[in-house]
C-alpha cells in the first residue's frame, strides 16, 4: 500500500463539495480522508490518465471499467463518490401559489 495511489496534492471537488467532503455529510470521516488524500490518484486511474503500477491499482482500474464489483474500501468509497456526483439532485419546494395562476388568485380577493 505504501506506493499504491501515491499523489503529491490533495483532492478537492469545489463544484460538488465546496465546503469539503467532511462537512457535507455524505461521507464518513474515514471516507472523507481517503477521498482527500488519494482522490487525485482515483480520478486519474478512473479517467485513464495514469497507468496502474501496483496490483491494487490494477484491480481498481478493473473496478472502474466495470470488469468487477467494488471490493476494497477505496473502491467502495470511489464508487460512492461517483454515484453521488453523477445523480441528479431534485429540489422540492412548498409553495401555495403558482405563478401562472397569480392573476386569477388576485382577482378572487
Amino acid at each position: 500500500m505504501a506506493e499504491s495511489f501515491s499523489v503529491e496534492r490533495r483532492f478537492f471537488d469545489d463544484k460538488n463539495y465546496p465546503r469539503g467532503f467532511a462537512r457535507h455529510g455524505d461521507y464518513t470521516i474515514k471516507e472523507s480522508q481517503a477521498l482527500e488524500q488519494y482522490g487525485q490518484a482515483f480520478k486519474a486511474l478512473d479517467e485513464g490518465t495514469r497507468k496502474a503500477k501496483t496490483a491494487e491499482e490494477k484491480n481498481f482500474v478493473a473496478f472502474c471499467r466495470g470488469e468487477r464489483s467494488a471490493e476494497t474500501f477505496f473502491e467502495k468509497t470511489w464508487n460512492k463518490y461517483r454515484s453521488r456526483v453523477n445523480t441528479i439532485k431534485r429540489v422540492y419546494t412548498l409553495s401555495g401559489v403558482v405563478s401562472d395562476n397569480l392573476d386569477e388568485f388576485n382577482a378572487n380577493d
